[in-house]
């Protein structure tokens, strides 16, 4: 495994589903959450930690980063967001 990967990648199963819950303090950090996604990692991202004026970046930037994988996201909540590889099921109620 890569060096550089974070600690939660080096620990984690090679095989079946996986929920990633990750609350970023700064906009560098989404890019552990693209990568998540890029695995096939379903991510959950609360957006509530970042400074208010890097929020809609960080949405946009993980927008883009799951239309560009195939990926499908959905809004949860005022600042949290499911993001989700093209093979999981999201159902609404």
């Amino acid at each position: 495994m890569d060096s550089e990967a974070p600690e939660w990648m080096a620990e984690r199963p090679r095989w079946g589903p996986e929920v990633v819950v990750l609350q970023p303090t700064c906009f560098e950090a989404l890019q552990e959450a693209v990568q998540a996604l890029r695995d096939h990692a379903t991510v959950l991202l609360n957006l509530s930690a970042l400074p208010p004026d890097q929020k809609q970046r960080a949405a946009d930037f993980m927008a883009g980063g799951a239309f560009a994988l195939d990926g499908q996201q959905e809004r949860l909540g005022e600042q949290v967001f499911l993001f989700a590889p093209h093979f999981v099921q999201l159902h609404h109620d």
